[in-house]
């Protein structure tokens, strides 16, 4: 890793693990993208410059010189007004109303170690280059931030945007970033979905124009994921160039890459500009959100790879990242909210001697919660269901070895509470109009403090109080009504961003407040599956549809960006309470497995058979669950493209790896499967338990296996490979 600048050319490079990054001071002061991809010598690299459309150019303001034309160099940070007709980086209304900008290279400076940005989640970080732009005129200023690892073939971006003028301004657009490619022969891959159907696959033809994805959610939604590939034309799963996005942001976002009349592709984002108005007083500033920007040359796989170890090694947590995971039982499916002490009691029981080691008490334990319509926000336990309170069932699950787990969803309320009717005014609402519902229930303003205090001291107590080891945080509906009475008028449209603000700050106050809790997230299943989430939570419960069939999409598209170990994945009961659809329960542990594993279903109905069953699941999961935690995937057949899912885990040094087949319906007379293994060492010797198999890593990756079908619907197998001695 290493950052450097050739003065001569004032050329700065950006060495990583496998990319090159390079950018230049131009002569009218402007940062020029050069180049981004596989590592390059420090070469003088402005020859590559192709100057640009021959449309019309105007130039910058005093100077007839059109080879300086914005459209004739790619933006490090776009502005607009002054003759840049590209998607803006940042667009701001100055205090004599106009909206020009023209930010120009001041300094710079390198780092030793990547600051934190201020209320929000980041990956840590070593060496990190700042760039010191500002506008001679308006005073406004932009300091662009880039770090590069050694460990990760991924840069990281954001800006810090400051009012260094006498006056008011305000903020029409805050981006994290543009980036340059020099062509637009490309594919656009984004994450499309909804409830039980979360981040499928969707690609589309970059274009002339814009392509962009968004929420408008106050969320990073299961609609839309914060995530955008940037895929060369003939790049596959295993070979050519692949750019990918990821912002590490919950709120409304925006990514955008557009084709230039140009001939190239400029790529932006970061908070959704959409009813975004954010005023910045003289010498007051704006933190925008941070953007991972990942290479691969070894195609969409290797793009994955490059997110999956820069979150396992620089923003998951270190206490829990590489940590074998709670191995769940959670009522929800088995009981709903139809439980009581002797009921819980008997799905503990149940699970004895089976390997599963933690409870999570699911949705309805507070309040008076018989149903969805009442009791959010009144943390208190229902003692008419739990006679005793928490400290009965807790006590005995403990004394089982046990750990405990309990649900909250902290951000809501019902309007059947005793909170709302206390405190009507801290759900989030326009004075003199009725709320909308979602789920029955309204959100809670976290853009404000008081609000906030609540929300942790109340939590807080709940926790303090009972020996909790475990918490599953929900979050069921989106954001409607955008306003708040914590606000005055000319300052509404700074909500979304707000909310993302207050949403860290009780995380920060209530995760990283009780160290000795471990947390997952849940958004009405996947619905909020997001970087700045993963800071907080080590595992997200990927989806409310646990169908092991759905579950192979579901699963396969999360991994495009997000580590198999960040999901949490159940094994439920049949038929399936989303689909009812019935699946071997074999293939729904080999689904399950390949995340952070648990179970879905009511255990106190389970003969002894059920139980060995499980006790076996689980004790296989244990021999690869290092694998699941730490290893490089390869995907091998996509279940969006082909009957199959099949993919392998492989262990860093390889030599160890897990592969799993799967098909989805038995036909007659099926041909065999032949399958190439991918990931492994090609002059090693390895051994496939299960198939009688010893081969080297080359024979096992050119040649490959074949897999022999049985006359079996939804069937599926994991074999392990070890290195033969």
């Amino acid at each position: 890793m290493s950052i450097t600048f050739d003065h001569s050319t004032k050329t700065f490079y950006l060495d990583g693990k496998g990319l090159t990054y390079a950018f230049f001071i131009n002569d009218g002061g402007y940062p020029a993208h050069l180049y981004f991809g596989a590592p390059i010598t420090h070469d003088d690299i402005r020859f590559t410059l192709a100057g640009g459309s021959g449309s019309f150019v105007p130039t910058p303001a005093g100077n007839d010189d059109t080879n300086l034309s914005y459209m004739r160099f790619l933006p490090e940070y776009g502005f607009y007004g002054t003759g840049d007709y590209r998607e803006p980086a940042v667009l701001v209304e100055n205090g004599g109303g106009d909206r020009l900008s023209d930010l120009l290279y001041v300094s710079h400076e390198v780092l030793p170690s990547k600051p934190r940005i201020s209320g929000m989640p980041s990956l840590d970080g070593g060496e990190t280059l700042v760039i010191h732009l500002a506008d001679s005129v308006s005073g406004f200023r932009a300091d662009l931030y880039y770090t590069v690892y050694d460990d990760a073939s991924v840069i990281t971006r954001r800006a810090v945007l400051t009012n260094d003028g006498s006056s008011p301004c305000a903020l029409h657009r805050a981006f994290s970033f543009s980036l340059g490619l020099p062509s637009q022969d490309y594919s656009v891959i984004t994450l499309h979905g909804s409830w039980a159907a979360e981040r499928n696959i969707e690609t589309i033809p970059m274009h002339h124009g814009v392509v962009s994805v968004d929420s408008k959610r106050c969320t990073s939604s299961a609609t839309l994921n914060p995530f955008m590939g940037i895929i060369a034309k003939g790049t596959t799963e295993t070979h050519g160039k692949a750019y990918g996005v990821n912002l590490v942001y919950s709120s409304s976002f925006v990514l955008k890459a557009e084709g230039t009349v140009g001939g190239d592709t400029v790529v932006s984002g970061g908070i959704n500009d959409f009813d975004f108005r954010w005023i910045l007083e003289a010498g007051e500033s704006l933190e925008t959100p941070e953007a991972v920007i990942a290479f691969s040359d070894e195609g969409i796989g290797g793009m994955s790879r490059a997110f999956h170890d820069a979150y396992r090694d620089h923003l998951i947590s270190k206490k829990h990242v590489f940590t074998p995971r709670p191995i769940v039982i959670n009522n929800w499916e088995a009981t709903y909210f139809n439980f009581d002490i002797q009921k819980l009691k008997d799905i503990v029981d149940a699970v004895e001697g089976t390997g599963i080691d933690t409870l999570v008490l699911d949705d309805g334990w507070f309040g008076v919660r018989n149903n969805d319509r009442s009791g959010l926000g009144d943390w208190f336990v229902n003692t008419q269901k739990l006679s005793g309170g928490l400290a009965k069932i807790i006590q005995h699950v403990h004394s089982k070895g046990m750990r405990f787990g309990l649900w909250f969803e902290p951000e809501m309320v019902s309007e059947d509470s005793d909170l709302f009717r206390a405190h009507p005014d801290y759900a989030i609402g326009v004075p003199g109009r009725g709320r909308c519902y979602g789920r029955h229930q309204f959100v809670l303003d976290l853009t404000r403090a008081d609000v906030r205090d609540y929300i942790v001291s109340s939590v807080n107590r709940v926790l303090s109080e009972n020996a909790i080891d475990y918490v599953k945080w929900d979050y069921n509906r989106n954001v409607t009504d955008i306003y708040s009475l914590g606000r005055e008028k000319e300052r509404q449209s700074e909500f979304a961003h707000r909310y993302a603000l207050g949403l860290y700050d009780i995380c920060e106050r209530i995760v990283n407040g009780n160290p000795n809790v471990f947390f997952e997230g849940c958004s009405g299943g996947g619905a909020r599956f997001d970087p700045a989430m993963m800071y907080y939570f080590p595992q997200i419960w990927t989806s409310d549809d646990t169908d092991a069939e759905e579950r192979t999409r579901i699963q396969y598209g999360t991994s495009i960006v997000y580590p198999l170990s960040t999901m949490s994945c159940h094994i439920s009961a049949v038929p399936n309470h989303q689909t009812h659809r019935i699946t071997p329960m074999s293939t729904r542990a080999d689904i399950a497995h390949l995340g952070a594993t648990g179970y879905e279903l009511d255990t106190s109905a389970f003969t002894d058979g059920d139980r060995e069953t499980v006790r076996l699941q689980i004790e296989e999961y244990k021999k690869y669950e290092q694998l699941v935690l730490r290893g490089d995937l390869y995907r091998i057949d996509s279940p969006f493209e082909t009957p199959y899912f099949n993919e392998m885990i492989v262990s860093k040094d390889k030599s160890e790896a897990i592969l799993c087949v799967y098909r989805r319906l038995s036909v007659p007379n099926a041909e065999p499967k032949r399958i190439t293994l991918a990931g492994l060492d090609p002059s090693r010797l390895y051994r496939i338990e299960g198939l009688d198999i010893t081969a080297s890593g080359s024979t096992l990756m050119n040649v490959g296996i074949a897999i022999k079908y049985p006359k079996t619907d939804f069937w599926s197998e994991i074999y392990h490979i070890t290195q033969a001695d």
